[in-house]
């Protein structure tokens, strides 16, 4: 037997402690790339030339064969591997490679649709593990020449060298580490770093043994509210969802926060979802390749609760929600259950699925399209929170959350759900072209 691959709905990218990561440094085109600086057009070895051509080839064919649009979004295939082939076989490392391979998955105007080098898949398998690590997330610049650094781990080789949030880390030619690369404990890595004020930070860190950060957090320390926070919908989250609402006085108000959240296991969505809504209640719809459309239902799975709780619930997003961390909060809307509060998420909402590759990379590609419920797609529009929260740079600095104060205020309001009941998610009659923005 073969056995079944979960279902995802994450983008290509997945948070790990060393780095939050996207697609590696792009080129713009083919062209571009063949112009790159002599020390990039090296000649790769014969066995690095026939590794580059595998996985070129099972990338370009995977998505030929497996992506859930048949028509590609109007991109013509063939010319993508006429295009890039050359470039990515003759790719002298994996930056390179994995350069090439994402300029052209980017063609499809997909944010799920990636892939992530040996390196990074690596750190990904190691996300709960004790791991090295130098202890900063990161986010993708969308020019592809950096990555802005969203989370410093305290007590972490990063913290103890006075890196802070917000502060850039420069990835383009020239760099002498990228997260392409491997980190080893105690073998030093220099971060070409750029400040709040936009000085220059080279700084040399020295990654250590860490113990993984917790996947959930549950907070209690506020007065008649409880606060989980989700970094992912990884294995067992229902699970834990249903053993901390459990026997949670009914006057007890339950803030979800989901910011920075990548998305996850499509079953764990449901599971959250029952924790709130009643058993077989319809929350959206997906269609696949084939173009058969299959409606998803409330299944159960919130731990050993027998039915769903009814405490007041909101949820904090922001624009680094994706997947099934903006389906989650757009279900709960549309069914009046919980008040959102933040900053439109990304609009990145497809399920896909993670294949290996033959020197250990992984593409991650779009197998499934989804609207909600109430016949919204959320691709490329996301989810409009009922109160706004955005949180600034300055916020950020001073270490204030204006998105949690919000969600807690407007769970002390009386009957706060009614916000939720007249949600800003547009009708489906008004959804936009699924190419706008």
């Amino acid at each position: 037997m073969i056995p079944r691959r979960p279902v995802h709905l994450s983008v290509a990218w997945a948070a790990v402690s060393l780095a939050f990561v996207a697609a590696p440094v792009r080129a713009a085109d083919p062209e571009t790339a063949a112009a790159a600086p002599a020390a990039a057009r090296a000649v790769p070895d014969r066995e690095r030339a026939r590794m580059n051509q595998r996985v070129f080839d099972r990338v370009w064919s995977e998505v030929r064969t497996q992506y859930y649009d048949p028509d590609l979004h109007g991109v013509d295939w063939n010319e993508a591997r006429r295009a890039w082939r050359p470039v990515a076989l003759n790719a002298p490392d994996d930056r390179a490679l994995y350069r090439a391979l994402g300029e052209m998955l980017d063609l499809l105007d997909d944010d799920h649709a990636g892939v992530a080098p040996p390196a990074v898949a690596r750190r990904q398998d190691a996300l709960r593990r004790r791991r090295a690590a130098i202890g900063v997330s990161l986010r993708p610049e969308p020019s592809g020449e950096g990555y802005v650094i969203e989370q410093v781990r305290p007590g972490s080789p990063a913290a103890e060298a006075g890196v802070v949030a917000g502060w850039r880390l420069i990835a383009g030619e020239g760099a002498l580490w990228t997260p392409e690369q491997d980190i080893a404990e105690g073998r030093p890595v220099t971060l070409a770093l750029v400040d709040g004020d936009g000085a220059a930070r080279p700084l040399t860190l020295t990654p250590r043994m860490m113990e993984p950060a917790p996947a959930f957090v549950a907070d209690r320390s506020r007065p008649g509210v409880l606060v989980l926070t989700v970094d992912g919908f990884e294995l067992g989250l229902g699970r834990w969802m249903g053993e901390q609402l459990e026997e949670l006085p009914p006057e007890t108000d339950v803030v979800i926060d989901l910011r920075g959240n990548p998305g996850g296991r499509l079953a764990e969505a449901d599971a959250v979802l029952s924790c709130f809504l009643p058993r077989d209640r319809p929350w959206a719809a997906r269609t696949g390749r084939s173009g058969r459309r299959v409606e998803l239902r409330t299944e159960g799975g919130c731990g050993d609760l027998v039915r769903p709780v009814g405490n007041d619930v909101a949820v904090l997003i922001d624009g680094d929600s994706r997947s099934a961390a903006e389906l989650t909060p757009a279900a709960l809307q549309e069914a009046g259950r919980a008040v959102v509060v933040g900053a439109p998420t990304a609009g990145a909402v497809l399920i896909s699925q993670e294949t290996r590759l033959p020197d250990g990379g992984r593409l991650s590609l779009s197998r499934a399209d989804f609207v909600t419920s109430g016949g919204v797609r959320l691709e490329k529009r996301g989810v409009t929170p009922d109160v706004a929260a955005p949180l600034t740079p300055e916020d950020q600095r001073v270490g204030r959350d204006p998105g949690l104060e919000a969600a807690v205020a407007a769970l002390a309001e009386p009957e706060p759900a009614k916000a939720a009941q007249a949600s800003s998610l547009p009708s489906s009659n008004a959804a936009a072209s699924p190419w706008s923005s």
